[in-house]
């Protein structure tokens, strides 16, 4: 009668230990908890093609060279436009294809399907928008505001004018933090430089980027150009306008010496960070990933020949504090309403950055056609 007792005790104690394993898996599958990165399969949406120019293009060469350096099979779902309905569909698809992992390259994207990743707790979302997180939505981006400061200080020193014209999509946190970041780099160099905003309400719209391009030339008499947009159609007009330029992504191929230089992510290693840390199991622990000049995820590329020594210097210079914890919103900041937005001995945080950047830096100048 004893034998029997704990033979049934230990047949007992067997079916516990075998629910808590079952539970476990099923809490931690979606998660990050993988136990062998050759059955891992990861799907990637994005808004156009790999083979194109600039974000997307960009984009596809970082996520496929994290995976080839990781073991991760990679599968891309191309052209899939934001607020279209296509992204639940691309999802839906990647799901029937068994991913473990998807990645919504594009900032839209999340706000369109925030409850629907949640009908698929199985699969680890990342989003590059800092507005919805969940259960199995991690976000993730890069602080290219930094490189952006960085770009302000050469633009503040090489216009004659005192007039940039920034060429810019839409007003959201993460083209402001960019546009007010890239004012205080320019005004670092010249506090009497302003930058003039124009609205293109769109990731790609050539014609209507080369129009406020132009206008921002013709009309406000800037002599440097900047964006933020997928395509470089603004460094075409200023080069045919004969006027500065900053790229945005990538190099602008066949430019003058007028381009001065470019704006980047280095993708790669952003995404070699997230995916690592999927399949270390700890991407339920980390689920906000914001990299910067620490690890060279952003920089700047080639700068122009006419971009003098001392020029260069004090990009250095500036390049250096922000890697020593310098912050570039901090001490005093007015905003061009004249409000005081940070004090003498405050830093902007993070949260504000990522979420709550809608307003602009003093300096700043909103384009009206």
């Amino acid at each position: 009668m004893k034998n029997k007792r704990i033979r049934y005790t230990l047949i007992g104690l067997a079916i516990i230990i075998f629910v808590f394993i079952v539970v476990v898996i099923i809490t931690f599958k979606g998660k990050g908890w993988k136990k062998d990165t050759d059955s891992i399969k990861l799907g990637f949406i994005m808004s156009g093609a790999a083979d194109e120019e600039g974000w997307n293009g960009l984009h596809y060469d970082g996520i496929n060279s994290a995976c080839k350096e990781l073991g991760i099979e990679l599968i891309v779902k191309e052209n899939v436009k934001e607020y279209s309905g296509q992204c639940e569909i691309a999802i839906q698809e990647l799901a029937e294809e068994d991913v473990d992992i998807i990645i919504l390259s594009s900032y839209g994207y999340a706000s369109e399907v925030k409850d629907v990743v949640k009908e698929y707790p199985d699969i680890t979302f990342y989003s590059e928008s800092f507005d919805y997180y969940g259960d199995n939505l991690n976000c993730y981006f890069a602080r290219i505001y930094q490189a952006r400061y960085l770009s302000g200080v050469i633009a503040g020193h090489m216009s004659k004018t005192d007039v940039i014209g920034y060429v810019a999509a839409m007003s959201n946190s993460e083209v402001n933090r960019g546009i007010n970041a890239f004012t205080l780099g320019a005004r670092r160099a010249n506090p009497d430089v302003k930058v003039v905003v124009a609205w293109s309400n769109s990731w790609d719209n050539a014609d209507k980027e080369k129009q406020l391009a132009k206008k921002l030339v013709d009309e406000e008499d800037a002599d440097v150009l900047v964006y933020h947009q997928n395509q470089p159609n603004v460094v075409a007009v200023a080069e045919d306008e004969g006027v500065y330029s900053i790229g945005y992504h990538e190099p602008y191929e066949g430019a003058s010496d007028k381009f001065l230089t470019t704006v980047e992510f280095r993708w790669d290693i952003t995404y070699k960070e997230l995916l690592s840390d999927y399949v270390r199991g700890k991407s339920n622990v980390v689920n906000t990933y914001w990299f910067g000049l620490e690890k060279e995820a952003i920089g700047l590329t080639t700068v122009s020949p006419l971009v003098g020594s001392d020029v260069i210097a004090d990009v250095e210079t500036a390049k250096n504090e922000i890697i020593s914890g310098d912050k570039i919103f901090s001490g005093v900041i007015y905003d061009n309403q004249g409000q005081l937005r940070c004090h003498e001995d405050e830093i902007i945080s993070d949260q504000v950055l990522m979420n709550n950047m809608d307003w602009h830096v003093e300096g700043v100048y909103i384009y009206e056609e």
